[in-house]
């Protein structure tokens, strides 16, 4: 269940911003094979004066932060990565533009449910994959 936050320019349709969120999700559970129901996602948008980006980046910037169990494998990463670019160029984004950083918390400092650690809970699912 990972946790997403997508950061973005003002100015987009709610279609481009549904697709973008579909598109987080897609990835995710191609590459990291979550339920696709377990969908934690923000959409955060700044006007462009609150976020500045590179020059080489264009108005379609998308900052990607997700925050996810951790044990996935550098293979089940990159699989991510690639399919976030494949997905995004299939909404006429260029591959260059979106960053994506996966922070991966120890289990003990997430508490998902019943007030409890993440590691007192059976999730019914691998993580080490």
């Amino acid at each position: 269940m990972p946790i997403v936050t997508i950061t973005l320019r003002s100015g987009r349709t709610p279609q481009e911003k549904d697709k973008i969120l579909t598109a987080v999700n897609e990835a995710l559970t191609h590459a990291f094979k979550i339920p696709e129901h377990d969908r934690f996602q923000r959409l955060i948008e700044l006007p462009a004066d609150d976020f500045e980006i590179s020059p080489k980046r264009t108005d379609k910037f998308i900052l990607i932060e997700i925050d996810a169990f951790p044990g996935r494998s550098n293979e089940a990463k990159r699989k991510l990565f690639a399919r976030l670019a494949e997905n995004f160029e299939g909404l006429g984004h260029a591959p260059d533009d979106f960053i994506c950083i996966l922070r991966e918390p120890d289990l003990e400092n997430w508490c998902v449910r019943e007030g409890k650690p993440a590691t007192d809970i059976k999730f019914g699912f691998e993580v080490k994959i």
